[in-house]
């Protein structure tokens, strides 16, 4: 089944340094929709960003993803993180007939 690894537990920053947390996933769905979200301390999980076949290398609010196929990696960055950044982290998978069915589930 699908499945995802990825840096776990609570992200602590050191102001102005490049923060990288890994995600290796698994699927069988070829081209397959990974995401970022960030939760901070008390807060409820926020979309940060998303990825795709067709754009594998999403930026959002300072943050960059970059996924790579034959690696099955979608790894995030930021340079010169603040302690605003400090956070949990929860990259998820997601394939694309699912995609699909939220898509028209959506439209009016």
């Amino acid at each position: 089944g699908d499945s995802v690894n990825q840096t776990e537990g609570p992200v602590t920053v050191s102001e102005g340094a490049l923060m990288t947390l890994n995600c290796i996933y698994q699927t069988a769905d070829s081209a397959p929709f990974l995401f970022w979200y960030i939760q901070h301390l008390n807060k409820a999980p926020q979309f940060l960003l998303k990825g795709s076949t067709s754009d594998q290398k999403p930026k959002s609010k300072g943050f960059q993803a970059t996924l790579v196929k034959r690696d099955s990696s979608f790894h995030l960055q930021k340079q010169a993180v603040q302690a605003s950044d400090s956070a949990v982290y929860y990259c998820a998978l997601s394939d694309t007939v699912r995609e699909g069915c939220w898509g028209a589930e959506h439209k009016p």
